[in-house]
């Protein structure tokens, strides 16, 4: 298979393995990530994901050999909104080229794991084409709207390095640790208290665009609704 689960205790791996064709997402890996997604975040059993990639390129997007030959028959997917949808830590590990749609779907996740001889670019204008996985909202979000803006308009790789300092990733690590790194990041999110992590996260990103009183106003009227754990 192509797009494949491994399970970790409470983890879920996403494992993209299409390596001899740069784990090029084609419209039936496409369609079974959003399904994995959707399914992940219905199962009580599942604290947390990790969305990895097999081979020297994490994800160059769409297979656009695929989208070339089938044309206005190919249905509409989106499986950069089917991560931001999950409930649960999404942890991205990168481990190479990270590009286009494959950055879209990085940019989809809670955050980003890289190792150190990962990379990242937007080529959507090199290919004449628009974003629609969410990189013009979530690019300029995780790197600052100059570096956004540069990224994409010259296509120019941030190699790892780059990314941890532009807040793109937030840890860099040598290739043979990243696998080691990834598992005890998602183990301890999984530890977390799930609902609460849930409700942590669905904040940061509900109150992401908003004004700083709103925001704060916000996570007071979710914190004085909120039922805690009983402690005695």
């Amino acid at each position: 298979m192509s797009l494949r689960t491994e399970r970790d205790g409470a983890v879920l791996h996403l494992v993209i393995d299409r390596p001899a064709a740069k784990n090029a997402l084609t419209l039936a890996m496409r369609q079974d990530l959003e399904r994995l997604c959707a399914e992940a975040d219905a199962d009580d059993t599942v604290a947390a994901l990790v969305l990895r990639a097999v081979g020297p390129v994490f994800c160059a997007g769409a297979d656009i050999k695929e989208i070339a030959a089938l044309g206005g028959a190919l249905p509409p997917t989106n499986p950069g909104a089917a991560l931001r949808a999950v409930r649960k830590p999404v942890v991205c590990a990168v481990d190479g080229a990270c590009v286009t749609g494959g950055l879209e779907l990085a940019l989809s996740c809670a955050w980003i794991v890289a190792s150190d001889r990962a990379w990242f670019a937007d080529t959507h204008a090199r290919l004449g084409v628009l974003p629609r996985w969410g990189m013009s909202a979530l690019l300029p979000r995780a790197v600052g709207i100059r570096l956004a803006k540069e990224m994409t308009a010259t296509g120019r790789r941030l190699d790892a390095a780059e990314a941890l300092r532009a807040g793109l990733v937030t840890a860099v690590v040598p290739p043979e640790e990243l696998d080691a790194h990834v598992r005890r990041v998602a183990a301890a999110a999984a530890e977390t208290h799930a609902a609460a992590v849930a409700a942590s996260l669905a904040l940061y990103d509900d109150g992401a665009g908003l004004a700083l009183d709103e925001a704060l106003a916000l996570e007071r009227e979710r914190a004085l609704a909120w039922t805690p754990p009983d402690f005695g």
